[in-house]
């Protein structure tokens, strides 16, 4: 009986080493390690924990906690340790977890035990929520740098262009003419609000969490506003508690990318479109294009295609973030160490996409002749007629539309532009139908007409270019 009981032991231990296995086969420790380590990403918050701690250390200092000799030589050894990063990159040694531990190792090595002072009134806890919010305030500043060379990339095109007509769509149909000008200052008023966006949810999360400590705030007599203000917050969080457990101003960030990815997808499925041959509207930059591998005469649309794509990938960093935080109690949790991946990727592709943006609109040609034509055959200024016969004639709207359709008809099965349809064929189909129709009728003067604020109108269109310009402070 005592045999098979060890016999039995034995095949479980057999058992559970070759459960493990591979790269975990020290087993559950192994597993731990690996599961546990966020150097491989959070070293990307260097910068901002070497800044974190030379703030707080300088504080501790004026406040007496720490003697003004060891503050010298931990900033000194901080000053070092952000050399040997700038120089050789940050080591991933998974026995030192993260950023933060990694950095106080070395900065224990290099000046000795002084360097414990450095955590004295201090927390893991918001020493993350400190590190990462100054990174997403980096990150806010950086996307909205982009976006305002977007920006001024389209407003440029669009005042070359405030007078190129193109056929306006509905449902991918033929509506009526605008200019490509008023088209691109549509995308440029978009961004506009994406920037808007971005500058609000930067002034709603620059508040420190320095000094919350672990949950609870700390017992040392700190002087957080010092520390808020040294890295450039407006002020310290009000409760230590909600400091070191949320991660809005991270979803605020994700929502502020999600926004202008959608925005970002919607141009650049245009341009794919106005890049095929049945439309022809718009020669992308051989730079921001490829060829194809079997057949010589393509030119793909990769750079617009990929930042269609990314959008999917910013939208999924949004989501995954929600559902990592939405069942959360407080205060901290391991699962917000996955707090950072998605946004870092989040931000790394929207640097990417808006800048390839950036340089297809900056380097694409426009086949103006194209659009024109485009306008002209898709009967785009039936709405002008329509317009003109209850102008001019008297006649009730929903009559001058069947009368309008009428003409479309005659003039579609004829291959013909309605300013091409002869008066008698017209008369024919209303005799109030007089010879000052066709002034209404061609798309010059249709987008001519629209001169409402707003409108498509060359001149409107000129206008909202020169008071984008300015916006942009791009006034020569």
């Amino acid at each position: 009986m005592s045999d098979k009981r060890d016999m039995t032991g034995s095949n479980q231990g057999a058992a559970t080493n070759a459960m493990w296995g591979g790269r975990f086969a020290d087993g559950p420790s192994a597993i731990m390690r690996e599961i546990n380590a966020s150097i491989p990403f959070d070293k990307a918050l260097w910068r901002q924990d070497i800044a974190a701690s030379k703030a707080h250390v300088a504080m501790l200092g004026a406040a007496g906690i720490v003697a003004v000799e060891d503050v010298e030589t931990i900033s000194a050894g901080l000053d070092a340790v952000a050399a040997e990063y700038e120089a050789n990159g940050v080591p991933e040694d998974w026995d030192r977890e993260d950023i933060h531990m990694t950095t106080e190792a070395r900065l224990a090595e290099l000046i000795g035990p002084v360097a414990g002072r450095l955590h004295t009134a201090r927390s893991r806890n918001d020493q993350v929520a400190t590190d990462f919010r100054l990174w997403v305030r980096d990150a806010f500043a950086q996307m909205d740098e982009g976006l305002a060379a977007l920006q001024r990339a389209l407003v440029t095109r669009a005042g070359e262009h405030a007078g190129s007509i193109m056929p306006g769509f509905t449902h991918l149909q033929t509506a009526q003419p605008v200019t490509l000008g008023h088209h691109l200052l549509a995308y440029y008023e978009m961004f506009r609000r994406d920037r808007a966006r971005l500058a609000d949810a930067r002034v709603r999360m620059n508040e420190c969490p320095l000094g919350s400590a672990a949950l609870a705030g700390t017992g040392f007599p700190i002087d957080r506003d010092a520390t808020a203000h040294a890295l450039g917050f407006d002020r310290p969080t009000a409760n230590s508690l909600d400091a070191v457990s949320d991660r809005d101003f991270a979803l605020d960030f994700l929502w502020c990318c999600s926004s202008t990815a959608l925005h970002l997808s919607r141009l650049a499925e245009e341009l794919i479109l106005w890049a095929s041959q049945p439309f022809g509207f718009i020669r992308l930059p051989d730079s921001l294009s490829t060829g194809s591998s079997i057949m010589p005469q393509k030119k793909n649309p990769d750079a617009a295609e990929l930042v269609r794509g990314h959008s999917g990938r910013v939208i999924g960093a949004l989501t995954s973030l929600m559902i990592t935080m939405k069942g959360l109690p407080l205060a901290y949790s391991k699962d917000m160490q996955d707090d950072k991946p998605p946004v870092f990727e989040a931000a790394s592709l929207m640097a990417l996409s808006v800048a390839a943006m950036t340089g297809m609109i900056a380097g694409a040609t426009f086949n103006t002749a194209r659009m024109r034509a485009a306008a002209e055959l898709g009967y785009a200024t039936a709405t002008d007629l329509a317009d003109w016969l209850v102008r001019q004639a008297g006649i009730p709207f929903r009559e001058a539309h069947h009368i309008t359709g009428a003409a479309v008809k005659l003039a579609e099965s004829r291959g013909i532009a309605l300013d091409q349809l002869p008066l008698a064929d017209l008369q024919a189909i209303d005799a109030r139908i007089g010879e000052s129709v066709y002034a209404a009728l061609s798309v010059d003067a249709s987008v001519a007409a629209r001169a409402s604020y707003g409108g498509t109108a060359p001149d409107q269109v000129r206008r909202q270019v020169a008071a984008a310009r300015a916006a942009l402070g791009m006034e020569e």
